[in-house]
């Protein structure tokens, strides 16, 4: 039952889907058995006729669902699939993240409250599991995943989004074998590195143009060509 209209629905996501406004799942008291009809205070099992309504029943977020090995995260205030276990709460970032990213992960305070740079919906609430990028930045994992058809860098900062040292090698073997013509050999240019966030002064070459402190291709041209002075 919503307390916000007084409506049955099967889910918030239906109440939120029809109506022009949004169910407060925190505020429900009452539900009504499919089988015998019966309204009732919310719980796991009908009072009147026993029937399940969920194998999994969180009395704070009143979520009925299958058994996904969910749990109820106090720090983030809603309900999480699990296993538990397999997660921890970063309070910085304020999210629940895979347990090998602890200690291991680019903090950023309360990055879950942002929305999801790619499609702009919500990520802390999502049922869409959240991409951690090496910068920081989350990204729904599905958005994660059509960005890279596209390109490789983070939409906020960017910074690369996955190793790239593969293809930074494999770019360094094409530019060996494509040499400019000879009124660009003596060109530099200065670059800065969205990876890195250092300047350097470097060679203009077509294909791209490496950083000089962390090999990165992943630059920007931050200044105009010009010959170099000893070599005029």
């Amino acid at each position: 039952m919503a307390p916000c209209c007084d409506k049955l629905y099967t889910c918030r996501l239906c109440h939120d889907n029809k109506e022009d406004h949004q169910l407060d799942r925190f505020k429900v008291k009452e539900v009504q058995c499919v089988n015998c009809e019966k309204i009732q205070h919310a719980q796991k099992f009908c009072e009147e006729c026993s029937t399940l309504f969920g194998e999994y029943y969180c009395s704070i977020c009143h979520l009925f669902d299958k058994d996904k090995k969910q749990y109820h995260c106090e720090s983030c205030g809603i309900c999480r699939i699990g296993p538990k276990e397999d997660f921890f709460h970063c309070l910085k970032c304020n999210l629940c993240l895979a347990i090998n990213l602890q200690g291991n992960h680019k903090c950023i305070e309360n990055v879950s409250r942002q929305n999801c740079p790619i499609c702009l919906e919500d990520i802390h609430t999502s049922r869409v599991v959240a991409h951690v990028l090496p910068c920081g930045h989350l990204l729904h994992r599905t958005c994660y995943e059509e960005m890279l058809k596209e390109g490789y860098r983070c939409p906020l900062c960017m910074h690369s989004a996955l190793d790239m040292s593969r293809y930074w090698r494999q770019l360094d073997d094409e530019i060996a074998q494509t040499p400019m013509p000879s009124e660009y050999q003596n060109m530099t240019v200065d670059i800065l590195c969205n990876d890195c966030n250092g300047r350097s002064t470097v060679q203009f070459h077509i294909l791209g143009m490496k950083c000089n402190i962390c090999d990165s291709y992943n630059t920007a041209q931050a200044g105009g060509c010009r010959i170099s002075l000893d070599q005029q």
